[in-house]
């Protein structure tokens, strides 16, 4: 009985030895993740039912990396986001954030041509947000820091091209200042958020996986 997990350990570690060579020390991975979210609601009051806010979310996030370790890759990345509300009333908000900031990916593959992987990154930037209220428009600078951490699954050939699925927990803090009737006011919102992204990654080198 000994003899045969000590045989299964060792084609285990074989087998893992292996696979781990799929994303190669040296190799660079350039890409890009695309999200996109859309939200309607209704407020039901007394038995009437009214239109509500709506809401258009579209992300974006090139990243470029480096394989400093197998299967263990450091880079960085921009993040787009472009979210745009509807209030019922006509009144609008439409806000961008851009990001620029470091990211770390650790894959564990399962086999020739799928991986699992970690993925955390650091965010700093800034939004700009464009209000229309009452048919006046204001606008809002904010400075933005962001933390994000999640599982990923990737799909891959051998000549280097990766489909990925990314779920992911992201935190943000914006603060921004804002001056009316010469009264002085400082903003602080914290945001918490769960974002489901496909994207498509190129691994420089290619695979080699078992022979």
């Amino acid at each position: 009985m000994k003899k045969i997990v000590m045989f299964s350990l060792m084609a285990f570690a074989v087998q893992w030895s292996a696979f781990s060579q799929v994303f190669n020390q040296g190799n660079f991975l350039i890409g890009s993740n695309v999200g996109f979210s859309t939200a309607d609601s209704k407020v039901t009051s007394g038995g009437q039912s009214n239109e509500g806010l709506s809401s258009n979310q579209i992300n974006i996030a090139p990243s470029i990396g480096y394989f400093l370790l197998n299967n263990f890759a450091l880079g960085v990345g921009a993040d787009f986001t472009l979210h745009s509300i509807t209030e019922p009333n006509g009144d609008k908000t439409d806000d961008s954030d851009l990001l620029f900031g470091p990211f770390a990916r650790l894959y564990f593959p399962a086999s020739e041509s799928v991986a699992f992987f970690a993925v955390a990154n650091v965010g700093f930037g800034n939004s700009a947000d464009n209000q229309t209220v009452s048919g006046v428009q204001q606008s809002i600078e904010t400075n933005i820091i962001a933390l994000g951490a999640g599982p990923g699954l990737t799909v891959y050939t051998r000549g280097g091209f990766g489909i990925e699925a990314i779920l992911k927990y992201n935190y943000a803090k914006s603060k921004f200042d804002t001056e009316i009737a010469g009264v002085k006011t400082s903003n602080t919102t914290r945001t918490n958020q769960f974002a489901i992204s496909l994207g498509l990654q190129y691994y420089f080198g290619g695979f080699r996986g078992m022979n």
